[in-house]
């Protein structure tokens, strides 16, 4: 959540993360320019998925300004960089916090399990499952460079 006395801040943990996830993008020869960074920071303090507009609207909120194609190019560098998943099902972005954390992670095969009843996104890599359908498709010659898995369901909490 936002620091008390400074509504533009970052909470600690956020402002960590984005630190790590410049010098990531530094280390690759990209930047993480104000704007990436507050929407990077924006995705990472909220604990659902966020939509582009919702994005755009709380960038308003903090920087006075802002225009679809500014989110939409932000967006897609934070997509390219591997520091937000983009969750098709919903049209919506999550932060990819492993790559913050783990600069060396591979994400090639990453399965979401979004709840219906709360709204929650879990991101699980199982390889087990990314090499079955890996396995699947060399069956059938084809040979898959990645993959995104979304399922739907009820967490343990809205299950109860």
């Amino acid at each position: 959540m936002v620091q008390e006395g400074n509504p533009g801040a970052f909470s600690a943990r956020t402002t960590a993360l984005l630190d790590r996830a410049a010098r990531l993008c530094e280390e690759r020869g990209a930047k993480l320019t104000d704007l990436r960074r507050d929407v990077l920071g924006l995705i990472l303090e909220t604990e659902a998925p966020t939509g582009a507009y919702e994005l755009l609207d709380r960038l308003r909120a903090r920087r006075g300004g802002g225009a679809p194609p500014t989110v939409y190019r932000a967006l897609d560098f934070l997509v390219e960089q591997g520091l937000v998943h983009r969750l098709e099902r919903l049209s919506a972005f999550v932060g990819c916090i492993d790559v913050c954390e783990a600069p060396h992670a591979h994400h090639e095969a990453v399965q979401f399990l979004i709840c219906r009843g709360c709204g929650r996104v879990t991101e699980i890599e199982d390889h087990g499952l990314a090499e079955a359908l890996a396995a699947a498709a060399r069956r059938v010659g084809f040979t898959v460079t990645g993959a995104t898995i979304e399922a739907e369901g009820l967490c343990a909490n809205c299950r109860s």
